[in-house]
């Protein structure tokens, strides 16, 4: 290949991520430094992934300009991790050059330039380090003259003079040589960090983000050469020492943030203070932070003075050294202390919210985490919903298979559970729990504390308000008058299996006035009836 074009710069990314993904438990083996939580491989992967995915949705036919921005952009936004944040930078460099035309050499030099740049205190047996080897071993490769010419582009229509159009260029380097030089210098100095760096050295292993990087030159080389494989080596540790022995307390804050440059440089300042492991990248505007610090909330708040956070990330760092337990496991969110029994009689791990709350996220990460290694999550709730999708997350981080379940409602939460089956493949189970919280239309009565406007009328306070999935549809007087409504239109379009659950408020004779009522409406119907205990809702009411 002579020119690293557009769909040169899609395969590359693709086939980096691709190999970052299948390298990914060897390089988190790896990771000792700065923090060692056994995620650089993850961190990375998902880095370049962000890259690719941003890459790959481009049109066809876009120009190299567009490509190597997408590029950047898709790793800034995606980046995680120390090394992830480096690795974005190290392809902004890339792209600020290369979107120009210029040649990979100047790339590379201008890639670890801003890498360095990012970081407030540079360390050297680092990526940084395996980074600066390549750029300079491309640096000293003799220039050779490898295409400069002139061509008439075109006659411009009424001027007898030809314009003149310089479609080559000078190039330093056989482009392939270049891609070649750079991966083996990455490589061999790869092997050298344990030299560079004490922490590698007892610890047996390289340097992890070198590890990353240098299968990311070596995709490279492969894309410009041609010469694909589906193995990249990674060095083994030569120890018995466990990295994750070192892991200490304190937290990893990351996050995006829409700041100038001036507070940006201000930024800096404030969280170098603070902590360690500071990287700070992006420009134009828009910024990745990636910090360590012994407590997260004052890395958050300097950057609310900087300018808008977002996509905020807060992982505390004692915590990776908590892997995945053997098994299968499920996790149930339940608001109410008979919901929650019924829940462990069935095997769950619980998680305990007050109604009319979400559950914490460090409670629902520990729950997973006992859970198993294969999990799924029944939040019961479209606010426990969210908090349990971030906790899955940083779940999977560590190696746990984790699945959320989309059920809003308990009684969509007992359908699924009482489907579950343990000696199924995990997948297979989830799609039968899934399918059977599905099929589960789900109600609840409330008493109304104040004058509204609802879907199915005004409502004044002390009414009874019916729900059905979600929507008001019936406001009475009496709980039995509007539980019986409700039962009366869930059913009308079906239904097997009717579960009433009452609440902690509930009259004692609610259920057996709905079961009366149900006998002469749908006789074929079967009834299933648990004292929840909740609070708020006197009546949650599912039907399969």
């Amino acid at each position: 290949m002579e020119v690293l074009d557009p769909p040169a710069v899609r395969r590359w990314a693709r086939l980096a991520a691709d190999a970052l993904g299948g390298a990914r438990a060897e390089i988190d083996a790896l990771n000792v430094f700065p923090v060692a939580d056994g995620d650089t491989g993850t961190n990375l992967h998902l880095t370049v992934l962000s890259a690719a995915e941003a890459v790959e949705a481009l049109p066809d036919d876009v120009d190299a300009a567009v490509m190597w921005q997408t590029l950047s952009y898709g790793a800034l936004i995606g980046a995680r991790g120390n090394s992830g944040v480096i690795v974005s930078q190290a392809l902004r460099g890339l792209a600020e050059v290369l979107k120009d035309g210029a040649d990979l050499r100047a790339g590379l030099l201008r890639a670890a330039t801003l890498a360095r740049e990012a970081v407030a205190r540079p360390v050297e047996g680092t990526v940084l380090s395996v980074l600066e080897a390549a750029a300079q071993a491309v640096q000293e490769m003799p220039v050779q003259e490898v295409r400069s010419q002139e061509v008439r582009a075109h006659e411009v229509p009424g001027q007898q003079d030809e314009q003149q159009e310089v479609v080559g260029q000078e190039v330093t380097g056989d482009l392939a040589a270049v891609a070649r030089r750079a991966a083996g210098a990455a490589r061999a100095a790869l092997r050298r960090t344990p030299e560079q760096l004490d922490v590698l050295a007892r610890s047996g292993v390289v340097d992890a983000g070198g590890a990353g990087l240098a299968i990311i030159l070596e995709s490279l080389e492969r894309v410009i050469t041609g010469s694909y494989s589906d193995r990249y080596d990674v060095p083994a540790p030569t120890s018995r020492i466990s990295p994750m022995s070192e892991v200490g307390a304190g937290y990893e804050v990351m996050y995006l943030l829409d700041a100038d440059d001036a507070a940006v440089a201000k930024l800096r300042e404030e969280l170098d203070a603070m902590g360690d492991s500071l990287v700070v990248v992006g420009g134009e505007g828009l910024w990745n932070v990636h910090v360590h610090v012994g407590e997260a909330g004052p890395a958050v708040e300097a950057a609310l003075r900087a300018g808008r956070p977002h996509r905020i990330r807060i992982t505390y760092l004692a915590e990776r050294t908590h892997r995945a337990s053997a098994g299968r496991g499920v996790v149930a969110v339940a608001a109410g202390d008979g919901i929650a029994a019924l829940f462990e009689e069935c095997g769950a791990v619980v998680v305990r919210r007050a109604p009319g709350t979400r559950p914490t996220l460090p409670a629902m990460l520990a729950a997973i985490r006992e859970a198993g290694g294969e999990v799924a999550v029944l939040p019961n709730d479209e606010g426990a919903g969210a908090v349990a999708t971030a906790a899955a997350e940083v779940a999977r981080e560590d190696g746990v298979v984790v699945s959320v379940l989309p059920t809003r409602a308990t009684v969509q939460g007992l359908a699924a559970l009482a489907v579950h089956d343990p000696l199924r493949r995990f997948d297979d189970d989830v799609v039968a729990m899934t399918d059977a919280a599905g099929h589960t239309r789900h109600g609840h009565l409330v008493v109304a504390d104040r004058e509204a406007v609802t879907s199915a009328g005004v409502c004044r306070p002390g009414d009874v308000l019916g729900l059905i999935d979600g929507d008001v549809s019936v406001i009475g007087g009496t709980l039995e008058e509007v539980a019986t409504l409700v039962v009366d239109r869930m059913v009308a379009g079906g239904g097997e299996l009717v579960t009433l659950v009452t609440g902690a408020d509930a009259p004692v004779r609610l259920a057996a006035h709905v079961e009366a009522h149900l006998r002469v409406i749908r006789p074929d119907v079967d009834l299933v009836v648990y004292d929840g205990e909740q609070g708020g809702y006197p009546l949650l009411i599912g039907v399969e």
